[in-house]
């Protein structure tokens, strides 16, 4: 037990800010509380093996859980005869700006999203964001490039910015 002692105060003190990235993966509050327990339950099995800075290995444990359960999630969608009904044409009278970036950030990727999440809104430097999803840092610069070209031909964001 005297292993993980460090645990509790690790949570109380980066709950919040876990959470927050779990939702910017999910985008659904509830189930970013379901990923974010998952996360801390896996943390707490490995708590005696990780080393002085727990944030990284976190972090790691997060953004994979979430990408297993997306694998899960897109095995078991089933195509339908009838699309959903379209949007109407003035998305800034229907949705703030929050949902807009929400809906085009939840197109990119899951590794994708996992940097850009990562890198721009946790603020983490890039050889930060390569030792959490466990790739080298230009795999990192790559994957941010890319989805930010992905964004900025995002037709739901020009319609944004043709209506400031």
């Amino acid at each position: 037990m005297a292993d993980r002692a460090g645990f509790t105060d690790y949570v109380e003190e980066h709950s919040d800010r876990l959470l927050r990235t779990a939702y910017l993966l999910t985008r659904d509050w509830a189930r970013a509380e379901d990923l974010l327990q998952t996360a801390l339950a896996k943390a707490w099995v490995a708590w005696g093996r990780i080393q002085d800075d727990p944030g990284p290995y976190v972090y790691r444990i997060l953004t994979n859980t979430h990408a297993s359960w997306w694998r899960l999630r897109r095995r078991n969608e089933v195509p339908t005869a009838h699309l959903p009904e379209v949007p109407c044409a003035d998305l800034a009278q229907v949705v703030d700006d929050r949902e807009v970036m929400w809906d085009a950030l939840g197109r990119l990727s899951p590794r994708q999203r996992a940097t850009v999440v990562l890198h721009y809104f946790e603020e983490l430097p890039v050889e930060h964001v390569a030792m959490v999803l466990g790739c080298s840092g230009s795999t990192v610069k790559t994957q941010l490039r890319r989805a930010l070209v992905r964004l900025r031909v995002d037709p739901s964001l020009h319609i944004l910015k043709e209506t400031r």
